[in-house]
């Protein structure tokens, strides 16, 4: 069979399925005079090549390996072992922790071409573990115990681990999909000499430089707890959510930093909609594609985003944003995302050439 990959199944059971992404991007930040050096202006970036296979294995089994080529080496990302043959499925390898909308929903489906500040700042990342889920009609239940990331694992200092859980609600009332959820992270160090930095880039990857950051703060855990909310009716959605995190810090005041945004959008072309399953954004699928005459599928989002890391002395900046997109789906599996935005940088790492710690920015990122 031939659904974008060709997949090989046998009568027993066994299935195999090549897979992969490419995004190639294009993106600028323009920032006040000594804030980005030689980093800002029109910049290109081949931002993921993932390559892997994924299929099932008679007795109820899955499995998928898969690695990202774009740094020019690979990179693990979803590397795992599913066992499961009802709504209960239990999951051992290298797979994301359970914590947000934003972060479970696949970059290949996300509204803008970057997640949401708080996802990176707060270092959410795939890392090896077991976890359990159970999947019914109305419920998804998510919980597991986990390590580190499988690059960092090979530092012996590493030796992090943690609790994470998410609860989801997700009825249909006729053509309207709901969506309200909750999660929770505890994550012990384990070091001897631990620290905990949170930074964020600015709404861009083709850039190295985090304009809010930290920087590395001595702290022997964290523990954090996400509430989100999304609806999907005809044309039409809409998404929130709040993320809070504690950085456990020895003697001295815990701070707690916050991340969100709120976020509105609308398919624009007849009979579309934008996807949903199992407690995640799916594909955008045109009903009619440039292949059947049409023009695929267009949608427009708005979002407001914030990410503040300041609390209990520590400065870390805060960072707002105003971003409008434009997402076109010729096909199934083509996507074109353009994004704008407008930054709020105050108590900024790095100061202008002024020394002016509190200044606006202008983004853009074009991803094929």
């Amino acid at each position: 069979g031939w659904r974008g990959p060709p997949e090989i199944k046998t009568a027993d059971g066994w299935s195999f399925k090549p897979r992969g992404r490419m995004q190639f991007d294009v993106a600028s930040i323009d920032a006040p005079a000594g804030v980005m050096g030689t980093h800002g202006g029109l910049t290109t970036e081949i931002r993921r090549v993932f390559l892997g296979v994924d299929g099932k294995i008679p007795g109820g089994f899955s499995y998928r390996v898969e690695a990202d080529f774009a740094g020019g080496s690979a990179e693990l990302t979803d590397v795992y072992l599913t066992y499961g043959q009802g709504p209960l499925s239990v999951t051992v390898g290298h797979i994301r922790h359970f914590t947000s909308l934003e972060d479970v929903t696949s970059d290949l489906f996300t509204s803008f071409t970057e997640r949401a500040a708080f996802v990176p700042a707060f270092g959410f990342e795939r890392r090896v573990g077991l976890g359990v889920q159970y999947k019914g009609k109305q419920i998804l239940a998510q919980a597991g115990l986990l390590g580190h990331n499988a690059n960092d694992l090979l530092n012996d200092a590493n030796n992090s681990i943690s609790a994470d859980g998410r609860l989801v609600w997700m009825p249909k009332f006729g053509k309207t999909q709901l969506h309200l959820g909750g999660s929770a992270h505890i994550r012990d160090f384990n070091d001897q000499s631990p620290t905990a930095r949170y930074r964020a880039r600015p709404y861009v990857h083709t850039t190295d430089v985090r304009l809010i950051d930290t920087g590395n703060i001595d702290a022997t855990g964290e523990r954090g707890y996400g509430l989100e909310a999304a609806v999907v009716s005809g044309p039409f959605h809409a998404s929130g959510e709040g993320f809070w995190q504690t950085m456990k810090r020895p003697g001295v005041t815990d701070p707690t930093f916050f991340g969100g945004y709120a976020e509105v959008g609308m398919v624009l072309t007849p009979g579309d909609s934008r996807s949903y399953r199992d407690g995640a954004f799916d594909r955008l699928k045109p009903s009619k594609s440039i292949t059947d005459g049409g023009i695929g599928a267009i949608e427009i989002n708005a979002r407001y985003d914030h990410l503040d890391l300041n609390d209990a002395g520590i400065v870390g900046g805060q960072q707002r944003a105003a971003l409008i997109g434009i997402v076109w789906a010729p096909i199934d599996y083509i996507r074109i995302t353009a994004n704008y935005g407008k930054l709020w940088i105050d108590d900024a790492r790095i100061p202008t050439a002024a020394g002016d710690r509190s200044y606006t920015a202008d983004t853009f990122g074009l991803r094929t």
